[in-house]
């Protein structure tokens, strides 16, 4: 392999890098024109419209689509989050109350103690309550740093949504243009080769998307059903934290239920604390199991590569490397597929 070829590669890697971060608004319109190209084509050609018209048409009726279903799947859960959060602090009061009602309880045991075991006995209590209740004011504390968070990003989002639409409608009306100039950058031999990459990169995206919806829409309604069989209020807006909080590899799942199933058992609730203990172990066992399997096989490469792209691209780049590391070996295996990195290592 020349260092011409090695020089691309590296250039190509950083320029994903970038696509992946900052300049991540063009990348899922990109992305999203490349997934409405296979409808403008048609409809040009039935309806007789150029390239501008039939975009138009095509992208204004998607970011409609997206609107509605926002407002339709989004609405209810809102409406939960936000009734879920106002009642926060009773929930922390009655904890509150419950810890004061139990150290009333036990002054008798502490009474039928000798002197100094009773007050060792009751500091170490105190210093566990204290500890717990510390480490709940903590989550809570975090929990309203990211909806404050939140909400300042909404001015940001809103820029970040707006700069998406108007990429959208350039990059498909300038798919063909786009896509020419691309390939001609390379040499008029190797075009065809290219452009098969490209085709392989493009299913493999799509699919790996696809996954990834298929995977957080698993872990909704497994969470959904456990919370509905455990009778819990706002079954719709918890299961939707859960899959933001395991959508990110460092909290993950239990970083949302193994304090809410402690909490429960220091309540009294112990049905409540084991039911959310065992759902945590069947969306962890179930993801664990299925996403190399589900990632594998929608992105065209084994469960294996899958797996190693996965956790290198994370431990490189953190949550960006989810997406990044998978995307590196497709684009390695196409080139391979197509003659482009065709070296082997010869041993004298």
């Amino acid at each position: 392999m020349s260092a011409k070829t090695i020089i691309m590669m590296g250039l190509g890697l950083l320029a994903l890098y970038g696509l992946f971060t900052v300049g991540s608004p063009f990348l899922l319109a990109i992305v999203i024109a490349l997934f409405l190209e296979p409808v403008i084509v048609p409809m040009m050609k039935v309806f007789r419209l150029n390239r501008p018209a039939a975009s138009a048409i095509v992208c204004t009726l998607f970011t409609l689509l997206l609107f509605g279903l926002a407002y339709l799947l989004g609405l209810q859960m809102v409406a939960q989050l936000v009734e879920f959060w106002d009642k926060a602090p009773h929930y922390f009061t009655e904890a509150s109350k419950y810890f004061q009602d139990a150290t009333e309880r036990t002054q008798l045991f502490y009474d039928s103690l000798p002197g100094d075991m009773a007050e060792q006995v009751q500091s170490g209590i105190e210093a566990g309550v204290t500890a717990l209740t510390n480490s709940l004011n903590g989550i809570m504390k975090s929990i309203s740093g990211y909806f404050i968070g939140f909400a300042k990003f909404i001015p940001t989002f809103v820029i970040y949504f707006i700069v998406f639409l108007v990429a959208l409608y350039l990059f498909s009306i300038g798919m063909p243009r786009i896509k020419q100039s691309f390939l001609s950058l390379f040499e008029e031999k190797s075009q065809g080769k290219v452009d098969e990459v490209l085709q392989s990169l493009r299913s493999s995206v799509f699919g790996f998307l696809r996954a990834q919806v298929i995977l957080s829409a698993m872990t909704y309604i497994i969470a959904m059903i456990g919370l509905l069989i455990l009778k819990v209020e706002y079954p719709l807006a918890i299961s939707l934290l859960v899959v933001l909080v395991d959508i990110l590899p460092i909290l993950g799942v239990g970083s949302a239920l193994v304090p809410w199933a402690l909490y429960s058992i220091i309540t009294g609730n112990a049905f409540l604390a084991v039911g959310l203990i065992i759902l945590f172990v069947v969306i962890t066992v179930v993801r664990r199991i299925i996403e190399p399997k589900v990632l594998g096989d929608a992105v065209g490469i084994g469960a294996l590569p899958a797996l190693v792209g996965l956790y290198v691209g994370f431990e490189l780049f953190g949550v960006i490397g989810l997406f990044l590391g998978p995307i590196i070996v497709i684009i390695y295996q196409a080139m391979r597929k197509v003659g482009l990195l065709q070296f082997k290592i010869k041993l004298e």
